[in-house]
């Protein structure tokens, strides 16, 4: 008797399972062959998604799916090693693998399943610098370099108006209101609370120049155990299962702020990566947070010249010696932090990263990152074209 409850059991999670691949292998094959299903899911459908399961997943003040993954990680081998308990003290080998087996297949169609109709279909829409019309063109060195130039400005006007730490590193702070005492030399540090504020509110400011971006953004949340993320060198992620976008909160702090905005673009279905980072650059010089502007130009500035260097080393020297001595604070302790956990678990994390943005359709792997330049430019140039008009 069973015998044939577990067969039935496992017969019953096949079937699921044989059904979430398929809803995935549907979604995924509209994607890549009927014109406009992506876009048209991003917009109708997706953003449904985003709204409800965001807002459940939202009421936990931790990362959903990283507590989810030490979960999978115990039940795996757990529920494994149980199976095979069973089957040397009971017998019933093969109903109990059988069982075990259609247990997992299971898990991981639902969880592919996931991926597809929170992410994977995403990547096939139209892209932001198309709907915006701030297409990437290329660019003379010298157009470049003028675009260094503003960006080492608005550095330099900002660098000395954040917070800093004991090593001179921009530190976040809470908003003058935030502070007990706003005169006492000692800084609070920003409340993960007004920090989340602070990021949805940015990325609902965009929105008001940039419709696309409308919709509901759930607070991004730090990894608890964020030196998971450190040692494979990522300063965030955006999480389908739960539609979550988490950060490395042990990251120098003038990454946090561009970081967080950047996880958020994914909220609104812009999936590729210089996409986001283009966002995260437009929401954070935005902001009405000083923390974030700097955040914002200076990650920009970090982008564009490194692009520079490649383009012109005199120039870019130049250029360089221009940055104000604050922001090299910041720019030596993200150095150091990096190179801390720099290593062969960092090699093979960039490695599957580059495998994984070849197969979504961004042929160039982790180098499309640099692509951001592009559309800086072409920004900044729709910009200074709108001033002398």
């Amino acid at each position: 008797m069973k015998e044939k409850k577990k067969r039935g059991t496992a017969e019953k999670r096949l079937l699921a399972a044989c059904v979430f691949l398929a809803g995935a292998g549907i979604l995924m094959v509209c994607a890549r062959q009927v014109p406009g299903f992506a876009e048209w899911y991003a917009v109708h459908i997706y953003q449904k998604l985003t709204a409800v399961t965001g807002r459940v997943t939202g009421l936990a003040p931790f990362s959903v799916v990283e507590i989810g993954l030490y979960v999978l990680l115990i039940l795996l081998p757990v529920t494994g090693i149980g199976a095979v308990v069973k089957s040397v003290r009971f017998g019933q080998g093969g109903e109990n693998a059988l069982c075990w087996a259609s247990g997992l297949f299971l898990t991981a169609s639902a969880l592919l399943f996931l991926y597809a109709a929170n992410c994977g279909v995403n990547y096939q829409r139209e892209s932001f610098s198309e709907k915006t019309g701030l297409a990437a063109k290329q660019y003379t060195a010298e157009e470049l370099k003028q675009v260094c130039l503003w960006l080492t400005e608005e550095v330099n006007a900002l660098a000395g108006q954040v917070e800093r730490g004991g090593s001179g590193e921009m530190i976040l702070a809470a908003p003058a209101e935030e502070k007990k005492d706003a005169a006492a030399a000692e800084y609070e540090e920003m409340p993960l609370q007004v920090l989340g504020d602070t990021a949805v509110q940015a990325m609902t400011d965009l929105a008001e120049e940039y419709p696309d971006m409308k919709g509901y953004y759930p607070h991004p949340k730090p990894v608890c155990v964020s030196e998971i993320l450190s040692y494979q060198n990522l300063s965030g992620v955006y999480s389908p299962f739960t539609i979550e976008a988490n950060y490395n909160a042990d990251m120098v702090d003038y990454n946090i702020p561009f970081t967080l905005c950047h996880e958020l673009s994914h909220l609104r279905g812009f999936m590729q990566e210089e996409e986001a980072n283009f966002i995260a650059f437009l929401a954070c010089i935005g902001s009405k947070n000083r923390d974030f502007e700097y955040s914002g130009y200076l990650t920009g500035w970090v982008y564009c010249m490194n692009a520079l260097r490649r383009a012109d080393g005199e120039e870019w020297q130049q250029v360089r010696e221009w940055l104000d001595e604050a922001a090299e604070a910041d720019l030596r302790e993200n150095s150091r932090f990096w190179e801390y956990y720099d290593g062969a678990v960092a090699e093979v994390s960039d490695k599957v990263n580059d495998t994984y943005l070849k197969a979504n359709g961004q042929s160039e792997g982790v180098q499309s990152y640099g692509r951001m330049v592009d559309l800086i430019i072409a920004y900044a140039e729709r910009e200074d074209g709108e001033k002398q008009d």
